[in-house]
């Protein structure tokens, strides 16, 4: 597996840096800076601590933890979150509650999300009266017929 190399500043410097729980894990963990609790249907925006500063061609991209989500309804509202090669500021991550009657909390240091750094393509977007056919053509939102 290759690597890129991703510089990180501790904005709070007890924060644990991200990191991979396994050998072959696509997502690092990351944490929260804060003690937090979140009420049924409630959002909140969770510092991370930690700040970086991606190679141009790189995006990090923040998804749920599933674990979380199974076992408590928490996870992101916009997901995944996209932190932009130009982005210097510290990681913050949109957490909301979809338990129905349960409130969960969060510690300082517990894993709230995971980071997924890739690299992306630039697209030129060309303007052109009629678009190519294709074997599916405009149908969306289920038109295959499989559930």
């Amino acid at each position: 597996m290759s690597s890129v190399q991703v510089l990180i500043t501790r904005l709070d410097p007890e924060v644990p840096l991200p990191r991979y729980a396994k050998g072959g894990d696509a997502g690092a963990d990351i944490v929260s800076r804060i003690d937090i609790s979140l009420a049924p249907g409630e959002r909140a925006l969770v510092p991370t601590g930690i700040a970086i500063a991606l190679p141009d061609g790189y995006v990090a991209l923040v998804h749920p933890r599933s674990g979380l989500a199974i076992k408590h309804g928490v996870t992101m509202v916009n997901s995944p979150g996209t932190v932009d090669a130009g982005y210097r500021g510290e990681l913050q991550i949109i957490l909301i509650n979809h338990d129905k009657s349960e409130s969960v909390s969060f510690k300082r240091g517990d894993r709230i999300a995971q980071l997924v750094i890739q690299k992306v393509e630039r697209a030129e977007f060309v303007e052109v009266e009629d678009l190519p056919g294709s074997g599916r053509g405009s149908g969306g939102f289920g038109s295959t017929g499989r559930a």
